[in-house]
């Protein structure tokens, strides 16, 4: 085996396409490269580290692809949260909270149902002074505004009352509402009479 000359030290350098001067059809081409070598790919590497693309439009595309979503710096850069599930449903809640409570009245949002792209949850923490008056006990907080809102004992009263008015309203009148009984509609029971006269 033929012994190779090894340096002392590290020497190392990139394999970086030769730039051109802006024209198209450049001499400084090597004669096996093609346009494809030239212009590798965001996810391609070369030598192990990335080089970014020389054309300025791809390099503006990946720069805006790099920058934060954010509020901007008048909402103090505010990220845009990832959504989950139950931050959905919290935020769902928060925009029908007028139908919650029907002794508060909210000032009207948006008339959009899109969800807000940027907002932030957090824990309100009561004062020394509200212990008695304002302040939820352990087994009143939940993890969710809908959990919370599902365990409310005056909320759960005043949702079924509303929902029977609303069946009460919806509900036929007259002979009709013996049709929904299913056994003992208006007609069987003109049938269970006579079986019962002979």
């Amino acid at each position: 085996m033929p012994q190779q000359n090894s340096a002392i030290g590290l020497s190392w350098a990139p394999k970086v396409p030769p730039l051109t001067n802006g024209t198209k059809n450049s001499s400084d081409k090597l004669p096996g490269q093609t346009k494809d070598s030239i212009w590798r790919s965001d996810n391609e590497l070369v030598d192990g580290l990335y080089v970014p693309p020389a054309d300025p439009r791809k390099l503006n595309k990946l720069l805006k692809k790099n920058v934060k979503d954010t509020a901007g710096g008048s909402w103090f850069d505010m990220p845009a949260p990832t959504i989950t599930p139950e931050l959905k449903k919290d935020l769902e809640i928060l925009k029908l909270r007028s139908a919650i409570d029907p002794k508060r009245h909210f000032k009207r949002g948006e008339k959009s149902k899109t969800l807000p792209k940027y907002f932030q949850v957090g824990t309100v923490i009561e004062p020394a002074s509200e212990f008695f008056s304002g302040r939820l006990t352990k087994k009143e907080r939940k993890a969710t505004l809908a959990d919370e809102l599902l365990s409310d004992h005056t909320f759960k009263a005043y949702r079924k009352r509303k929902v029977q008015e609303i069946e009460e309203q919806h509900q036929p009148g007259g002979v009709d509402k013996w049709k929904i009984k299913g056994r003992q509609t208006w007609k069987r029971a003109k049938q269970r009479r006579e079986k019962a006269g002979h």
